[in-house]
């Protein structure tokens, strides 16, 4: 948290904010950023939610269904429309990146190609 590196220092803030609990939150306001970097570390709403081709929210744990064949690369197989996939997984650093286990194999889905089920 005390990297200089304001990459670290600013994961290092918005992991301790979103822990909440007193103590991180006590090292969270013990850290010093200067005013550039705060702002980066604050700005967690400007990222977008993960949606649906129908736009509807997706969250962690929710389930989906394949709306078109997607060929999965270097698997060998097809994931089929209509397979619903269980308990996804969101790709933070992606919002138009979903992930979830279809035929055994964990993948990546567009979630331009899913429907909330």
């Amino acid at each position: 948290m005390w990297s200089e590196d304001p990459c670290i220092a600013v994961l290092a803030a918005r992991t301790l904010v979103k822990i909440g609990t007193p103590w991180a939150l006590d090292l969270a306001d013990q850290q010093y950023l200067d005013d550039e970097t705060r702002a980066w570390a604050d700005n967690v709403a400007a990222v977008s939610a993960h949606k649906d081709a129908h736009g509807a929210t997706l969250n962690a744990g929710d389930t989906v269904v394949l709306i078109k064949d997607l060929p999965v690369k270097g698997a060998g197989f097809t994931a089929k429309r209509g397979t619903a996939v269980r308990g996804i997984s969101l790709v933070a650093e992606n919002p138009a990146h979903i992930e979830g286990r279809v035929e055994g194999q964990r993948i990546v889905i567009l979630t331009e190609f899913v429907k909330k089920k």
